[in-house]
């Protein structure tokens, strides 16, 4: 029996999130109205979420030996998330990124990686094994693609669903893809990963048979316009948004990916999961079912 339900493996980030009336066009200064920092990074924040929504979570991933790494990982502890396997990185600091959180909700970030780029690949068998498992796998693609297909192997060939947040959007190579049980994009993802535009709910539709196969389920978000869930080897499902006023956007898609990995390792099957990940999100944009800020 794994020990974990939702093993998270991937990035952590400390933000540092600065609110504006609009983003600075080139050569332009914007006075803010206010900033703070926060505990993030694709992987972190699915984990967190992951760990709220119920399921027994760790953490496989790197953080530097500073200030923000202490923070990173005290994070996850608060959260209840087991971070044993989050390594310090005596050479390279933490990863970080800047965010300007515009007044309508909406954001733009730069990301510098950092030790998310030296977790290496080779230990992630040892990781796995050290942890004891888990039901499901998380990934996204913060980290350096070596690392991801290390994982999604190690985790597969124990049994465990692994599902891939492919965010950023870059290529991915057969190797991933065919170890992927479920993948997660949003509809910028979903352009560049399958050609052309996504728009609305018929180009998502496309999107997601084109991300799909026989043996991968593929879920295409589209915010506030609600998603698409296509079952491995299915038919497509439309999920209807869930309307709340929309506070901040940022972090809505780990929120979304954190609580459906954790439904998929209670048992739900991924329609219903996607639908309880799709309130859990709209939620978290309004501010109803937010953490203590870090």
């Amino acid at each position: 029996m794994a020990a974990f339900d939702v093993i998270v493996c991937g990035s952590l980030h400390l933000d540092i999130m600065l609110y504006a009336p609009a983003l600075p066009r080139p050569d332009e200064t914007v006075a803010g109205t206010r900033w703070e920092q926060k505990c993030g990074g694709k992987g972190g924040n699915q984990a967190v979420m992951a760990s709220r929504a119920g399921a027994r979570t760790a953490m496989i991933g790197r953080v530097g030996d500073d200030t923000f790494g202490l923070r990173l990982r005290a994070n996850l502890e608060e959260a209840g998330v087991d971070a044993r396997e989050v390594a310090v990185d005596r050479d390279t600091g933490s990863g970080m990124s800047a965010a300007i959180v515009r007044n309508d909700g909406d954001y733009s970030a730069v990301i510098v990686s950092g030790a998310n780029l030296k977790i290496p690949a080779d230990a992630l068998e040892d990781r796995w094994r050290a942890l004891g498992g888990a039901r499901v796998l998380a990934l996204q693609n913060e980290v350096l693609e070596a690392v991801d297909v290390a994982a999604a192997a190690v985790a597969k060939a124990s049994g465990a669903t692994v599902v891939l947040n492919a965010a950023p959007a870059r290529p991915m190579p057969k190797s991933l893809l065919d170890l992927v049980d479920v993948l997660v994009v949003n509809r910028v993802e979903a352009g560049m990963l399958a050609g052309g535009s996504v728009t609305n709910r018929t180009e998502a539709f496309d999107a997601a048979r084109r991300l799909g196969s026989n043996r991968r389920a593929a879920i295409v978000t589209l915010g506030g316009d609600g998603l698409v869930v296509l079952p491995e080897g299915g038919e497509g499902l439309w999920i209807a948004p869930t309307t709340v006023s929309v506070v901040s956007t940022h972090g809505a898609g780990d929120c979304f990916v954190g609580t459906l990995v954790a439904r998929l390792a209670a048992g739900d099957e991924l329609q219903r999961g996607a639908e309880a990940a799709s309130v859990a999100a709209a939620r978290f944009v309004g501010q109803l079912d937010r953490a203590p800020r870090a």
